[in-house]
């Protein structure tokens, strides 16, 4: 006899399986874009004579809706049902896919792109509470570690087909990697028009539109001034940038239902926890974007090679993550947290101390395993610390914080990094714009210079994150027994 699931009438036992699949296919959708998108970058760049900051933006955005609105993209999903927001937000996406895939200029990419996230922020958050509506609690479990190890595989394995697809293709292959997700969006959207029943709301809560709003409107302005800095318009974006931030804090301390509950950040270790979190993932994310451009755009390496770079991160934490969960039950997650920071931080300082030797086999690709193998260490005491920070009531609410964060990182590192990266490549002798496709010596040799003052400020971040957690995340201050603080939730890189 089976039992019902959470949810009375959301779905039959018999359907379970193929709600599951469906949550599968949106978090791998939401993930693959992005990180497919790095190893299409130098194409990208050169069919659509895009410039440097505007291939930051290819990437940015997208991260902009994606970090203002994930919240609220969770919230309506409890507000109006969540199969109903994934369908919206699927239809968005699909839509933003053939923008993205037909794209005459780069403006219309980078207009495809913010269409794109904002499709992302309403069915990204919806991948897990499909899961909680569809099994009942004795079987949730196992139901999540199987989307978080698939998750983890088609992580790994989209940026790779991705690669093998534009190394072997002809210059336009990149339009086929968006026109994917069309297949895939669908198959997904009939599942669950097919198995989900009754998609009823959970909560009455109106949502923080105001709040969201002026989240985008910070966030947008800062990461304009932040990646063109010399521009006239910059100084006054920046203010702007305060300004509407400013607000967005007044607004969510007086809220009736603010979209990140300030009070949550009256607990030094969610603070703590947060603060670690941007600066690992502004360090990971910088590397993740500005490596392929380098290595494929100046050192000749292939799609397909470079993409290898990311399979370490999904291999690892896929294969050590739940080992390394229950280490983190018994030591404290601060410890793991710690390790693993500082395993991130020599690797990407051994990246930046090889990269004149131009070695991908020898010194990328082992260190990247080695970056791979660090963030396995802190994937999942991190969502220890987080959700143990707070109530059960409010463990919800404080991953998806913790995703936002992540997702915000990801956003200022790319925009802050690629003036860093064109000042040093201008000293060093080049001529044309970052990472611009070419063979000259000097060229290769500046854009060389320009990545390792990333690679160095992101081994500094990540040197910093291990401080904060050794520090700040102490053993005491979270109850490692407390089975509700480590679920099997895989943390902002398995979303």
């Amino acid at each position: 006899m089976t039992e019902a699931p959470t949810l009375p009438g959301f779905c039959t036992a018999a359907a379970r399986r193929r709600i599951l699949a469906a949550a599968i296919l949106v978090s791998a959708l939401g993930f693959i874009d992005g990180s497919v998108v790095s190893i299409a970058t130098p194409a990208m760049r050169t069919e659509l004579e895009a410039s440097l900051v505007q291939a930051q933006w290819f990437s940015n955005a997208y991260l902009l809706p994606l970090s203002a609105l994930i919240l609220v993209g969770g919230a309506a999903g409890d507000r109006f049902g969540v199969a109903r927001v994934i369908q919206v937000g699927l239809g968005l996406f699909m839509l933003a896919s053939i923008v993205t895939a037909l794209a005459p200029t780069a403006e219309v990419m980078i207009a495809g792109r913010a269409l794109k996230g904002v499709g992302a922020a309403l069915m990204v958050p919806g991948s897990l509470a499909l899961i909680a509506r569809a099994y009942p609690k004795d079987q949730r479990g196992a139901a999540i570690g199987t989307w978080a190890a698939a998750s983890a595989i088609t992580t790994a394995l989209g940026p790779l087909l991705g690669g093998l697809l534009l190394s072997y293709g002809g210059s336009g292959t990149w339009r086929a990697i968006f026109a994917a997700n069309l297949p895939l969006g669908v198959l997904a959207i009939a599942i669950l028009r097919q198995s989900v029943d009754e998609d009823h709301a959970v909560s009455s809560d109106r949502l923080d539109w105001q709040g969201a709003l002026l989240a985008t409107l910070s966030l947008g302005c800062g990461a304009w001034a932040l990646t063109d800095p010399g521009a006239a318009i910059a100084p006054p974006m920046g203010i702007a940038a305060l300004v509407f931030g400013s607000a967005f804090v007044w607004r969510e301390r007086t809220a009736r239902h603010p979209m990140v509950p300030p009070d949550m950040f009256r607990s030094r270790i969610f603070s703590a926890a947060n603060i670690g979190t941007f600066c690992l993932y502004f360090a990971l994310s910088a590397l993740l974007f500005f490596l392929p451009m380098t290595v494929i755009s100046t050192w000749g390496v292939s799609e397909a090679e470079a993409a290898l770079t990311f399979a370490p991160l999904s291999v690892f934490i896929g294969v050590l993550s739940a080992r390394i969960g229950r280490w983190a039950d018994k030591v404290g997650p601060g410890l793991p947290i710690a390790l693993g920071a500082a395993l991130v931080a020599l690797a990407l300082a051994g990246m930046a101390l090889t990269l004149p030797l131009h070695s991908f086999w020898g010194a990328v690709v082992p260190l990247a395993s080695l970056i791979g193998l660090g963030m396995a260490f802190v994937v999942s005491p991190l969502s220890t610390a987080v959700m143990a920070a707070v109530p059960d009531t409010r463990s919800g609410a404080a991953s998806g914080v913790n995703n936002a964060v992540s997702r915000v990182a990801g956003l200022v590192a790319i925009a802050s990094m690629g003036p860093l990266a064109a000042a040093i490549y201008r000293a060093n002798g080049g001529m044309e714009s970052f990472a611009a496709t070419s063979a000259d010596a000097s060229h290769v040799m500046a854009t060389s210079s320009g990545f390792a003052a990333i690679l160095w400020v992101a081994a500094g971040m990540s040197a910093l994150s291990a401080c904060i957690a050794w520090v700040w995340i102490r053993p005491d201050d979270t109850a490692p027994g407390d089975t509700h603080a480590r679920s099997h939730d895989p943390g902002p890189e398995g979303r």
